[in-house]
């Protein structure tokens, strides 16, 4: 017996940890700010006057000693008349530069939109000088003549190595089941130049894509973002190139390298064909099959029904197995979750929906129209990221188990909240909000829903949110704007009381015979949601600060608030 409950025991304490991870972020909760963190998380004089147009990147990982090296050609668009001759290049130690030139020869652009072509002066390669600043370098004399430029830098090192991956991040260089070498990166948060020269701020995507070149030994293969463009074998090894057509994150331009096999599909959707590719351990291919045969297609039916069209069709749809949970690769999902149900065979909400289907599938493919189609500008914003995508899962479960079943599903994740910090962080240091982002920010969504009051219409804000933002990044403040004008209902006072405190609404009520006092308190100055009561059909009152008085109908309990409504209730005398 005392056997069985230390077991039960460990379990519960695992379980419990377990769930802990799912909600950790990629940052430390700073108080305290360096100027290195403000180098990272601002737009400052250096990189305000360039805009990334694509990334051409070559990297060559040796598995042996843990380091990689290669070159990267960042083709950019001179925006404005520059303050300043430095460029602001981020790598972060202990990787390094190894040299910098400029205008290797003419560069073609073509406008995507025009079909314009632009063609830069053809001046001879010359090397830049620059000099480093912690993790930020300094190219002196960029240039800064023609509309459109490049850069070519050199680089090298041994990348940071993630601890524990994907939250606590970096390069992961590990053994699948067979001993053989599996490499990848995760770096949301941690920043993309933890491995590679960039821009490395979130308000700047490559606005036409990106070129991944990864050279690996002949044994092994090499995955990436978007569809593969070549594969060229050498004497030495192979290069295996993938082109991105869209903008992508910084963090998601990620390669896997290991022994993987892949099986494809398609899905006919909203904007016609979309390829299904897959990229797993060769002895996982049976598994993978059955598994994401089950998920895939369901979720981008739901998907593309609440939120639009997939945003990426040229680009394609693809899993690929990584030695890590998961990351919501644009276009190359990580996927780490064993082939089971479930988070890591968990039910995150406790509901029991939760086991009924694949959790990391579902949730990273969720990021793909929020993360990756709409991006913040600043990580202090990502409950955009986060709280829109675990509503996801939410309305996932609407379509396959019906609405019953989706409300009892996010209820059940608000035991995940903790309240500590607000969900907003701190601007321009490279700085999110608390892990509330992902449960609260579903709950918050919910909320919004029942306030709207409309299905039809919330869909419809949910679509308009992927056209209007579609491919560009954003402020939290956009979102919250566009939601109020298109619901015509003034939501901004319940996104400040969820986002920008960390209070949860008590509605205050007395009772005398059929009379129902009732007012708003711990809550933020003008806080007036509106609230349903009752079973069935329900009774709408509209409280504020103050003190109101309204007769319930028959056979109304102000105890049967709408459980959908994230908040709190206190009889008063």
């Amino acid at each position: 017996m005392l056997k069985l409950v230390r077991s039960l025991l460990l379990f519960s304490l695992l379980l419990l940890s377990l769930m802990d991870i799912s909600y950790s972020q990629p940052l430390n909760q700073k108080k305290i700010f360096t100027r290195q963190d403000t180098l990272r998380g601002s737009i400052t004089p250096e990189r305000a006057w360039w805009d990334v147009v694509k990334y051409k990147i070559f990297i060559q990982p040796n598995f042996s000693d843990k380091t990689i090296k290669g070159q990267i050609v960042i083709i950019y668009r001179v925006v404005n008349n520059p303050a300043t001759k430095r460029m602001q290049i981020d790598l972060q130690e202990p990787m390094h530069i190894d040299g910098v030139t400029s205008n290797d020869g003419p560069a073609v652009h073509v406008t995507k939109s025009t079909g314009h072509k632009e063609t830069t002066a053809h001046q001879p390669p010359r090397a830049l000088t620059y000099k480093r600043d912690g993790n930020v370098y300094y190219i002196e004399d960029a240039p800064q003549k023609n509309k459109i430029d490049s850069i070519l830098i050199n680089f090298s090192g041994s990348p940071r190595i993630a601890s524990n991956p994907p939250w606590d991040g970096g390069w992961i260089f590990t053994k699948d089941e067979k001993g053989r070498p599996w490499m990848t990166v995760a770096c949301q948060g941690l920043g993309a130049s933890v491995w590679y020269p960039c821009k490395d701020h979130q308000s700047d995507e490559p606005n036409e894509g990106a070129l991944i070149q990864v050279k690996v030994p002949s044994d092994l293969v090499a995955v990436a973002n978007g569809k593969l463009y070549s594969e060229k074998k050498q004497a030495d090894g192979t290069v295996w190139s993938w082109l991105v057509r869209n903008p992508i994150n910084n963090y998601n331009i990620v390669p896997y390298i290991g022994k993987y096999v892949t099986f494809k599909d398609s899905y006919v959707g909203e904007n016609g064909k979309l390829s299904l590719d897959y990229w797993v351990l060769d002895y996982n291919l049976d598994k993978a099959k059955k598994q994401f045969d089950r998920n895939v297609k369901p979720m981008l039916k739901c998907f593309e029904h609440w939120f639009g069209p997939y945003p990426f069709y040229n680009d394609g749809y693809k899993l690929v197995e990584a030695p890590h949970l998961g990351m919501e690769h644009q276009s190359a999902v990580a996927y780490g979750n064993h082939y089971k149900n479930g988070y890591l065979g968990m039910d995150l909400s406790g509901s029991g929906w939760g086991k009924k289907w694949d959790y990391i599938i579902i949730h990273e493919s969720g990021h793909e129209w929020f993360a990756n189609n709409i991006t913040t500008n600043d990580i202090a914003d990502m409950w955009v990221h986060e709280g829109f995508t675990d509503y996801s899962e939410v309305l996932f479960v609407e379509c396959q188990y019906g609405r019953k079943a989706a409300d009892e599903y996010c209820q059940g994740l608000r035991k995940n909240i903790d309240n500590d910090i607000p969900i907003i962080g701190t601007y321009g240091v490279n700085q999110e909000g608390s892990g509330d982002m992902y449960a609260k920010g579903a709950n918050i969504l919910h909320t919004i829903r029942q306030v709207i009051n409309n299905d039809s219409l919330f869909r419809k804000i949910l679509r308009g949110l992927n056209k209007e933002f579609y491919h560009r990044t954003i402020d939290s403040k956009d979102v919250e704007t566009y939601m109020s004008k298109q619901s015509e209902k003034d939501l901004s006072k319940i996104f400040d009381q969820y986002l920008r405190t960390i209070k949860i609404p008590v509605l205050e009520y007395k009772i005398k015979g059929k009379t129902l006092s009732f007012r708003w308190s711990n809550c933020v100055d003008g806080f007036n949601m509106p609230l349903q009561i009752g079973t069935g059909k329900m009774f709408l009152i509209n409280p504020t600060t103050q003190w109101q008085e309204q007769e319930l109908p028959l056979n109304y309990s102000i105890e049967d608030v709408n459980k959908n409504f994230y908040v709190s209730l206190k009889k008063v005398d």
